[in-house]
């Protein structure tokens, strides 16, 4: 507050700040005097009379008196609510100079720093809180359209399109009618996979086609969901037009400052948009990386948003945020606050701070396990590799030799000599100290066990993705996957934002052969669908719990057969479940539902956060001056070739003078000086307050545009060069490799809830009753009887699969053999080994062919062989259609391929006359029985 404030009355003080924001959002503003009303569309007249006294404010739209703006002074304790009734005698009450009769239709109160808003137009009238007025060009086409947007929700059909899942039919209907209540925040909590971008984009499509809608902005955090919401978008075809959505209304993704005036749907990250109201353009590359990953807490209070008239707080009429768990809080509020919209979360993982943003208003609850149980996604297994030095660290010795020092920037070597020995724990390991054998271990073993307790069946390596903890940390892995899998480079490739192309590797991953094997940190750790992933490989730990759910969402998608075998060859039925292989622990570690909010000192923050925080707008002096510190500090270890890098890239800067310029921006002296030169003082003129506040804005504004996205990862990665040591000399082991024991549990459940659903329903699926009740007649049993049972299960049980019952099985019982290829196989093999009929489960194809050969041998009479050869290729035959069919009658032969090829039953009762009835009859009850 300037001392001219000070002596000002309170309330005059509301009425200068109110000026000002409605002078920058456009309006005209006349006294009561120099009225006239005709000067612009938008002019607001101070003090003008009504019969219950002068309104503070009275706001005109084309010569029209259309609202009210109450002033009221900022006290503590005060609400403006109390207020209201009070604004609303000036809205209803004749203004004397123009008697006019209609009540005014909007009212505003505020303070100039709190405001809230009314209009008397809606359904249901209810005052909302506002960041500032809106422009004058709004009210006027408020007042112009027959509708306000609250009134058109209500022109929304409750029937909803059909295709919809259930889960997104539920979110849909309950968001609507949300919408009609005029709830401003709604969150929709949906399992990853269940298809949040397709609901969200199936009642955008309502909102713009029923509602009138003007707008809609769809938030995300990273570009890359950026990009693929845009596709998603692309290939969206409502069910009642036979457009695309793109055909229909303009879909733009930002890219710039530039937000078309004819676009529907806007998609944008929340750093893009909050550059955007700060009037600065953004590198691609700040918008890669998920801000809320950073050590973000450095900025104790929210970043600063001020009014940009480009973008008014009215730009858009709803906003989605999607991965709302992770954008919205402490520094990226202000960027949703600022706008005058409703506001609806997607997430799959909400936590309590979700909960509270919007207001407890949950319109959909859908968890993982519930999709599992669906059949939306598939469950997950868990298998462990703990290595030693991944458990223990090791310790590099001096007199062992020279040892290999690698900067991490440029991966160049050199080899030195150590001073000491040198311990490293496991979380030094791809910071500090590179184990080749470390991870060559873990690889070695996770190929391995693929063929023997993984994948056993396939042929080719299932798709996988490996996570990394930097991109340094990913090419290690790629080489080392390459050598130990025997493969080219098209086999495993990198997938982050530094590789070269990785959307069209992503797209390759996605649709092709290769790679098999993927290797990223973050850039598709949340988010991307992938549905071929039958694999995550856990090569860093996750503190963030929901970031983690995140992640092991990559392999929840489902996948049908015929899809799967186009990129899997080898996978004998669809997508039944996907397995994490922990390597650091990570399904073990203890996870946090959010960093922390706050730290007591900026000692232990990580220098690249300190840098980020100051270009997202902290201009706490304890940051500028350890940055500063830290980059002098860094100076003194870079190599003569190194500087010479970093006054490239920095157009000139070097880090001494990056480091005098964040100094400078808090120090008295320079802000003092800079103050006179700006404003051309004259020697012994001091600058006012407000003109060494603006002097220190400058500074600190040349120090943060200087700490450009490759500024500052050259400092992060030339910092982390300089202790990374190859180690050599320790060579790793395997500690364990197996399943985990949670796993067991699972898998022992998995095994009960299919017996307790198969008993459940004897009584009412004739395959059943037949097994538990009468298996005298399992030679009756048909394909289409066993059809029945799987259709019903997979329809009511989807997770209860046959295929994944047969796994947990495998892990929970030794000998147990290969998962048959087909699933009709599986469930009878099940079937008979539950009821009891095989003592231990058996691959019930494998079992005919034993009872077949069993039946041939009795046929015989000591040495004489009984059939012909010919004969015998129609019994072989009989055997593979009872393998797989189960029953094979009479007629069947001249309907069913190859029988009716061969001659059909005519043939058949050549060859075997009379008998041919008693030898199928034989057939069907010793194969099956």
């Amino acid at each position: 507050m300037t001392l001219q404030q000070a002596n000002q009355h309170p309330e005059q003080i509301a009425r200068d700040r109110i000026d000002k924001m409605l002078l920058d959002a456009g309006w005209v503003i006349q006294s009561k005097e120099e009225l006239n009303v005709y000067e612009a569309d938008g002019v607001i007249v101070r003090e003008l009379p009504t019969s219950q006294g002068p309104a503070d404010y009275v706001i005109f739209i084309d010569s029209k008196p259309v609202g009210v703006i109450e002033a009221k002074k900022a006290e503590e304790g005060f609400h403006l609510k109390q207020h209201q009734a009070q604004a609303n005698k000036y809205r209803n009450n004749p203004i004397k100079i123009l008697q006019n009769q209609e009540s005014l239709r909007f009212v505003y109160l505020s303070t100039g720093i709190e405001t809230i808003f009314t209009d008397y137009e809606d359904p249901k009238p209810r005052s909302r809180s506002l960041y500032t007025f809106h422009k004058p060009e709004t009210l006027k086409k408020w007042v112009a359209e027959n509708k306000t947007l609250r009134s058109r929700l209500h022109d929304i059909p409750k029937d909803l399109p059909e295709g919809l899942r259930d889960c997104q039919f539920k979110a849909i209907a309950n968001l609507e009618d949300s919408f009609r209540m005029a709830k401003l925040y709604a969150l929709i909590q949906m399992a990853t996979g269940a298809g949040k971008t397709f609901t969200a984009i199936s009642f955008v499509y309502r909102l713009l086609k029923f509602a009138k809608t003007k707008r809609i902005l769809f938030l995300v955090d990273t570009r890359n969901l950026g990009e693929q919401a845009e596709q998603e978008f692309k290939a969206f075809q409502p069910s009642d037009s036979n457009k695309k959505f793109t055909d229909l209304y303009k879909v733009q993704r930002l890219t710039s400052q530039y937000i078309a005036p004819d676009s529907n749907v806007c998609i944008s990250t929340i750093q893009r948009m909050y550059s955007i109201l700060k009037g600065e353009e953004l590198a691609p590359e700040d918008e890669e990386t998920n801000p809320a990953e950073r050590n973000t807490s450095i900025n104790k209070k929210p970043i600063p948003v001020a009014y940009n008239s480009n973008v008014p707080i009215e730009q858009f009429d709803f906003i989605i945020i999607d991965e709302c768990h992770r954008s919205i809080y402490n520094l990226w509020r202000q960027v949703l606050d600022y706008f005058d919209a409703f506001q609806i979360g997607l997430t799959a993982t909400p936590d309590k701070r979700t909960f509270g943003y919007f207001k407890e208003n949950v319109v959909s609850e859908y968890p993982y396990e519930q999709s599992v149980i669906d059949g939306v996604n598939v469950g997950h297994d868990i298998y462990r590799i703990d290595t030693e030095i991944t458990k223990n660290g090791a310790v590099i010795k001096k007199d062992e030799g020279f040892v290999e020092i690698r900067e991490k920037l440029t991966r160049k070597q050199k080899w030195d000599q150590l001073d000491e020995d040198t311990p490293y724990t496991s979380n030094q390991l791809d910071k500090d100290v590179v184990n080749v054998s470390q991870i060559r271990t873990v690889i070695k073993t996770f190929r391995d066990r693929l063929k023997t307790d993984l994948f056993p069946d396939r042929k080719e390596t299932p798709k996988t993705l490996i996570f990394a903890k930097d991109d340094s940390h990913a090419d290690d892995i790629i080489k080392i996957v390459l050598e130990e899998f025997g493969e080219g480079n098209k086999f495993c490739k990198k997938i982050t934002y530094k590789a070269n192309d990785p959307q069209q590797t992503l797209a390759e991953l996605r649709n092709d052969y290769y790679p098999r094997i993927a290797v990223t940190v973050d850039m598709i750790a949340t988010g991307t669908d992938v549905k071929p992933l039958e694999c995550l490989l856990f090569m860093r730990d996750v503190r963030s719990r929901n970031y983690f759910e995140q992640m092991k969402g990559r392999g929840c998608r489902t996948l049908k057969s015929d899809d799967l075998q186009k990129i899997s060859p080898s996978a004998h039925h669809g997508k039944t479940t996907f397995i994490i292989v922990d390597a650091v622990g990570v399904t073990l570690s203890k996870k946090t539902d959010s960093r922390p909010l706050e730290r007591k000192s900026q000692r232990h923050v990580p220098t690249n956060d300190l840098l980020y925080a100051i270009t997202l707008g902290n201009k706490e002096e304890d940051v500028f001056v350890t940055a500063a510190n830290r980059l002098i500090k860094l100076n003194n270890q870079l190599t003569d070739k190194q500087k010479e890098q970093f006054t490239t890239i920095s157009d000139g800067a070097t880090l001494p003078t990056l480091a005098n310029d964040l100094i400078a921006a808090h120090d008295s002296e320079t802000i003092q000086q800079t103050a006179v030169e700006e404003n051309n003082l004259p020697d012994g003129v001091e600058p006012t307050e407000e003109q060494k506040q603006q002097a220190q804005g400058q500074l600190i504004k040349h120090a943060a545009k200087q700490l450009t996205v490759k500024v500052r990862d050259f400092i992060e990665n030339a910092r982390k060069a300089l202790n990374q040591i190859m180690d050599d000399q320790n060579l790793d082991q395997v500690h364990y490799a197996g399943w985990n024991q949670d796993a067991q549990k699972k898998d022992a459940d998995l095994r009960e809830d299919f017996k307790d659903y198969c008993y459940a329903h004897k009584d009412e699926i004739i395959a059943l009753k037949i097994f538990y009740d009468q298996p005298y007649r399992l030679k009756d049993l048909t394909l289409e009887m066993v059809s029945e049972v799987l259709d019903r299960l997979l329809a009511d049980r989807p997770y209860l699969a046959p295929t994944r019952i047969w796994g947990a099985f495998q892990r929970l019982e030794d000998n147990i053999p290969q998962t048959p290829k087909q699933q009709l196989i599986a469930l009878v093999s099940l079937l008979r080994h539950i009821v009891g009929i095989d003592a231990k489960l058996t691959d019930y194809d494998s079992l005919v062919r034993q009872r077949f050969q069993d039946w041939v041998f009795k046929q015989h009479h000591g040495d004489a062989q009984k059939f012909s050869e010919e004969q015998m290729n129609w019994l072989h035959m009989i055997r593979d259609h009872i393998a797989t069919s189960f029953h094979l009658k009479a007629n069947d032969l001249d309907d069913i391929s190859p029988f009716y090829e061969k001659g059909g039953l005519g043939k058949f009762h050549h060859l075997f006359g009379n008998e041919y009835q008693t030898i199928l009859d034989e057939l069907n009850e010793r194969l099956v029985a």
